[in-house]
């Protein structure tokens, strides 16, 4: 297969400017964002009570998936990340494949956050137009990331630590209103009554993980990230092992408090925008809808940075594979690829179209045209993962981090994302995933094929010019010789 060393290679220039701390932060904060504060609404919708299932199950998948890309990025601190492992670990047009799915997958949730946003600041302003809000804080974000990777990497500490924290006080918050206000015959009566904890049953569930796995979308940004990490070996091992127990106490404690403490068919209703926000509009606590809605606006402003951060470094890392143009693959002083940046921005305008056709149904129809890219960006983890610890094996060479588990853990996540990606298709609200997914992964296999023709028919054309040019020197020379004035 050659050496990993050439892929990492191509992507030099970037500024190595982030810390083990901001890594961490990226890590979780990448995958607390609007997929909970909002997504978890649609989930509750198809689960009821039984979201916490839905988000376990989903979270057992990220975690797995982040045991398997810890190992490979420990191994291959890269900005290419999964692209360049699936490039060298399964076939160069799987890194393509994925490469590009997973571009379009971020740009599409950047709009998604964004349509979020607009949503949210209705709580405060409800006439004032949306597409001020879509625009003010678009640009006030691609301004951060067109400054330096370290202006990034302090905006998105920031932003991910004061969602944590406030995740954390809710969590306080809501076990005194348990201990104080609710009592067990209301836990029951709001878990069991109107319909059952599962009132949709296991297909409900299993919608909820549909849900729950764009929620945890952000989880893979520490690999792509690691490509900028002062050390990012031990970056990612801090990362992951913070990330295991964060995620499960951020995740199934918060909504097992929100499900315990309302009914779950008030957290749906139509005029709600956060089953957060509601929880604490009902339970009446002064100001902490206001301070709640601040909070889940910051959550999505920090999904939004980062996903425009890791857009632009796999856009990047696509040009430097001579998969995109040369342009894209610059790099300003700052160490920011700019152009990379701009075409990643894309999504805000994509979102923004939708949002004005139907404002209602943006965000779910957003959510479904970028779940394909990360279900297939995922399962093709799992896929490389299987290819890693295959190849390492044959090369006898020592692997720097290394998960328990193998094989059962990446097929066991690869039957998984099949499942979830088979599912869609057959769910109403996600039926878009696969009608969007399959025209745009033959799209890609066809944009492949011809850039390979056009390359080795480069080639080929450089080959005869150069022998060319060869045979006009050589008679050149040779009518030089015979006319060569100082013989005469």
């Amino acid at each position: 297969m050659g050496s990993f060393d050439k892929i990492q290679s191509r992507e030099a220039g970037l500024h190595k400017k982030l810390s083990a701390k901001q890594m961490s932060m990226i890590a979780i904060g990448g995958a607390i964002g609007t997929g909970l504060f909002l997504g978890s609404k649609f989930a509750i919708g198809f689960a009821g009570p039984a979201v916490i299932i839905s988000y376990a199950l989903g979270g057992l998948i990220a975690l797995t998936l982040m045991g398997c890309l810890a190992e490979m990025t420990v191994q291959h601190p890269t900005s290419g990340s999964f692209g360049a492992y699936a490039e060298f670990y399964i076939h160069p047009i799987a890194g393509f494949l994925v490469r590009y799915s997973y571009w379009s997958c971020i740009v599409l949730a950047v709009g998604t956050e964004v349509t979020a946003i607009a949503e949210y600041m209705k709580f405060w302003f409800p006439d004032v137009n949306s597409w001020i809000w879509i625009g003010l804080f678009s640009f006030s974000l691609i301004a951060v990331n067109a400054y330096s990777v370290k202006a990034f990497g302090s905006v998105e500490y920031w932003f991910s630590t004061i969602k944590i924290f406030a995740i954390l006080v809710f969590v306080i918050l809501g076990i005194g209103v348990l201990f104080t206000y609710g009592n067990i015959s209301k836990i029951e009566q709001h878990l069991f009554a109107g319909g059952g904890f599962a009132p949709h049953g296991f297909s409900g569930i299993w919608t909820g993980v549909i849900i729950s796995i764009f929620s945890y979308l952000g989880i893979e940004m520490i690999a792509i990230a690691a490509g900028e990490a002062t050390n990012p070996e031990q970056a990612v091992k801090t990362a992951f092992k913070g990330t295991l127990a964060r995620l499960f106490i951020f995740y199934l404690l918060a909504l097992s408090l929100i499900v315990m403490l309302v009914p779950w068919q008030e957290l749906i209703k139509e005029n709600s925008t956060s089953p957060f926000v509601t929880v604490m509009q009902i339970v009446g606590i002064p100001f902490a809808d206001s301070i709640l809605n601040f909070i889940v606006i910051v959550a999505a402003l920090s999904s939004m940075n980062s996903m425009l951060y890791i857009a632009t470094r796999m856009m990047f890392s696509l040009s430097r594979a001579g998969e995109a143009p040369q342009l894209l693959g610059k790099v300003r002083s700052n160490g920011v690829p700019l152009n990379a940046l701009t075409l990643s921005s894309a999504g805000i305008a994509v979102a923004a179209m939708v949002y004005v056709v139907n404002a209602e149904t943006a965000f779910p129809i957003m959510i479904a045209l970028s779940m394909f890219g990360a279900l297939f960006s995922w399962g093709t983890v799992f896929l490389s993962h299987l290819g890693f610890r295959i190849h390492m094996q044959r090369k006898g060479e020592h692997i720097k981090f290394r998960v328990p588990g193998f094989p059962f853990i990446s097929l066991a996540g690869l039957f998984a994302i099949i499942s979830i990606l088979i599912t869609t298709w057959f769910t109403p609200i996600f039926h878009a995933t696969l009608v969007f997914g399959i025209p745009f992964i033959l799209f890609l296999i066809l944009m492949y094929s011809l850039h390979n023709y056009l390359r080795k028919n480069k080639v080929k054309q450089l080959i005869h010019i150069n022998q060319y040019t060869s045979l006009v020197l050589m008679i050149g020379k040779q009518f030089l010789k015979f006319t060569d004035v100082s013989k005469i």
